[in-house]
């Protein structure tokens, strides 16, 4: 086996010293002899394991094995017979924990690059318009009418799957841009927002009506909905209320979830800061709570606004950090510094009301908890403090439980999270069905357009009887 075959063509990026002070995309992508160089690698085997560890079932071995061959348009017509998304998933899905740990090469090297092929065959298509032919609906006009609340990677990925299967379907998205947390959450040097609305705009060429700024729930209940016309619904809200850790000094002004922090950033567009002055304060220090990618993001965001001395705060060590190892090393080459093992006690403030600091503790890691992973435990006398300026709390989210609390007989759990069959999406009430991070937490983009799937599948057979 040559060396080629065990290491894999990296990705162009963004030069360091510039992209700390841009908000331009860090990864630029292969081009096409790079890209070819890394599909050269695949060895494809008979077993496909690849294709199992894909929520999206996409077969990958076919798409990479068009790629080898020159031919793109197959590629992306391979790609699309069941992701509708690829632009997205080539971005931001963790293709290390699924479809590339199940490479045969991670065992001796590394795996094949799946998640940056698949963005080469995305941008492909998208500047190269008109040269894919592909069916839009596979079968012919149903007569079923489905309401989809949400316009994030469930809802997108239900509502396309469903038009394809002849169904009239209307996306009702709360927000005034489509995307769910697509829009909002992830920066636009992670994942721009013309990439987003671009693929908005190929699941409209299906036949999908979209509604903005119609927030279900108050403009309309789904009981009115399903009364109105709609025979099935799909829930696809996504958890968009941010966890706190209840500790003192929350209320400072400063202290920001990491939910609004990035909101503001991106729907408000701070990210095009001066031709938008978006009032969101960074100052000079700056302290991240948590240590996913959504931490990570925040603390990227903050340098790019003009932070100084950044620290993200997580209260495990490095072998437990849930954060993408691309993310975690993006951030650490920018002069981001990661304190592991370290608690907060309480944000101290000023006369003014002001964070100023985050007191911590120094943590050690006990038995293990409910989850299985071993719990943080404070140890006495550790106490120290961060100077800050500003604190961002990125601890996760639950569902907002506005449309749960306004549709009679759905059933939710004590975390707020709606109940629902894991192989269907069925709810507790007939014609509902729900799908993504409304049912489990926050979770990952792809994890959302598996359950959407399934839930499609599922809503067409029963608009059929079947």
């Amino acid at each position: 086996m040559s060396r080629l075959d065990l290491n894999r063509i990296p990705i162009p990026k963004q030069e360091l010293g510039e992209r700390a002070g841009n908000f331009g995309e860090v990864a630029l992508g292969y081009n096409l002899k790079q890209a070819q160089a890394e599909a050269g690698r695949c060895i494809e085997c008979p077993k496909r394991n690849c294709v199992a560890g894909c929520p999206v079932d996409i077969d990958i071995p076919e798409f990479i094995r068009a790629i080898k061959e020159n031919d793109i348009p197959q590629a992306v017509r391979v790609i699309k017979k069941t992701n509708n998304l690829p632009g997205i998933c080539g971005r931001v899905c963790p293709q290390e924990t699924q479809c590339e740990a199940a490479c045969v090469l991670d065992r001796k090297g590394a795996p094949i690059a799946i998640g940056r092929l698949e963005r080469y065959v995305a941008d492909w298509e998208r500047v190269h318009p008109g040269r894919v032919v592909q069916p839009r609906v596979a079968k012919p006009p149903s007569g079923g009418k489905v309401a989809v609340i949400g316009s994030g990677p469930a809802g997108l990925t239900a509502a396309a799957e469903m038009a394809r299967r002849g169904h009239e379907v209307t996306i009702f998205e709360s927000l005034h841009l489509a995307g769910g947390v697509l829009s909002y959450g992830i920066p636009e040097f992670r994942l721009p927002k013309a990439i987003v609305q671009e693929e908005v705009y190929y699941v409209l060429s299906l036949g999908v009506k979209l509604e903005l700024n119609s927030v279900v729930g108050k403009l309309v209940t789904v009981d009115e909905l399903l009364a109105g016309g709609y025979q099935a619904v799909f829930l696809g809200t996504g958890a968009g209320l941010p966890l706190f850790m209840n500790i003192p000094g929350e209320s400072l002004s400063g202290v920001y979830s990491a939910n609004e922090f990035l909101t503001r950033i991106n729907l408000m567009k701070a990210y095009r800061f001066p031709e938008y002055d978006t009032p969101v304060r960074v100052g000079h220090r700056v302290v991240v709570i948590g240590g996913g990618n959504v931490a990570m993001d925040a603390a990227r965001s903050a340098l790019r606004l003009g932070a100084g001395d950044i620290t993200v705060v997580y209260r495990r060590s490095p072998k437990e950090i849930p954060a993408r190892r691309e993310e975690i090393d993006n951030a650490l080459e920018e002069g981001i510094k990661i304190r592991f093992l370290t608690q907060p006690k309480r944000f101290k403030g000023d006369e003014l009301s002001r964070v100023m600091a985050v007191e911590c503790y120094d943590t050690e890691l006990g038995e293990p908890d409910a989850d299985g992973r071993r719990r943080p435990v404070v140890k006495p006398g550790s106490e120290f403090s961060l100077d800050a300026d500003v604190a961002i709390v990125a601890l996760g989210t639950t569902p907002n439980p506005l449309v749960a609390t306004t549709t009679t007989g759905l059933e939710v759990t004590r975390k707020g999270t709606v109940v629902a069959g894991e192989a269907t999406g069925r709810t507790t009430r007939e014609g509902i069905w729900a799908g993504g991070d409304i049912i489990t937490g926050s979770a990952t983009v792809i994890s959302a357009m598996g359950a959407a799937k399934k839930a499609a599948a599922d809503i067409d057979k029963y608009l059929r009887g079947e």
